[in-house]
């Protein structure tokens, strides 16, 4: 008995031993693929800047610097100026698309041109782990996103901009949150459209998506027309400029904050899980 015992205690000690080595080499292996992607997009820093930059700037520029200063109102909610309305918007804005051309352009060029991704999935590592090493990748892209475009609010704007960060809490969530759908979202794109398809997904996806993305107005000032007020609710980036405005601008209408954290908790989920499968497919073909 007592020779029994010793050999389970002998055996749970291996195993243990086993699965902390295998967590410890999952580790590093992660750490070495993402230190990968840093170096990449360190030697493209210029151009990630200004992919960045360049749509949320000549946005702000033309709308809160070009209209004021000629006397053009827009878009006024309330006593705010639209240069307040415009700040949870665009950097919604940022970090969605950013994160999305991140993780679904990168993966085009892997899974055709290059063939980068037979390097990757040799990792000592589960194909789904590499998948979410790109898709947290894409994540952290969109977090310096919003940190590159934030400061450019207050600078461009000739009205004075209102933020009032009341939880920042609720703000870092949001942010978080937003940044990881949009490498879900980037995930999926990336693994589900043929390489020759994705261009034309962004171009038919970019425009309707950010007009009808609340980017420019408040959710609620939509109830004039009541049918798309509730089409737009379908479209993530609703839900990533709301739950901005709730964090950034609370003076202004918005959603109640848990019906923002919860739509994007869903559609992380679906977007994870039709990315995840859709990268394991395209590593078998």
């Amino acid at each position: 008995m007592s020779e029994l015992n010793g050999s389970i205690a002998s055996r749970s000690t291996f195993d243990s031993e086993e699965t902390g080595s295998r967590a410890s080499l999952y580790s590093a292996s992660f750490w070495g693929l993402w230190l990968r992607d840093w170096h990449v997009l360190m030697g493209s820093a210029a151009t990630f800047a200004i992919r960045t930059v360049m749509q949320p700037l000549l946005f702000i520029f033309v709308f809160a610097y070009v209209f004021p200063m000629i006397g053009q109102d827009v878009g006024v909610a309330g006593d705010a100026s639209f240069a307040t309305v415009l700040v949870p918007g665009l950097v919604a804005v940022a970090v969605l698309f950013q994160g999305i051309s991140a993780v679904a352009l990168p993966l085009v060029n892997e899974f055709s041109v290059s063939r980068e991704i037979e390097d990757r999935v040799m990792a000592p590592l589960p194909t789904t782990a590499v998948a979410l090493e790109k898709l947290l990748f894409g994540a952290f892209q969109g977090v310096i996103a919003a940190c590159i475009v934030f400061p450019l609010l207050y600078i461009v704007p000739a009205t004075d901009v209102e933020v009032r960060i009341g939880s920042w809490s609720l703000l870092i969530v949001m942010l978080l949150l937003s940044t990881i759908t949009a490498g879900a979202a980037g995930l999926a794109i990336g693994t589900t459209f043929k390489p020759t398809q994705v261009p034309l997904v962004f171009s038919v996806i970019v425009i309707p998506t950010t007009f009808l993305g609340c980017v420019y107005y408040p959710w609620q000032a939509l109830g004039a027309i009541p049918w798309l007020q509730v089409v737009v609710l379908v479209n993530p980036l609703v839900y990533v400029s709301e739950g901005l405005r709730s964090a950034l601008t609370p003076q202004l209408p918005h959603l109640v904050p848990w019906v923002s954290i919860g739509a994007l908790t869903v559609a992380t989920a679906v977007l994870g899980a039709i990315g995840v499968r859709g990268f394991h497919n395209r590593v078998l073909d």
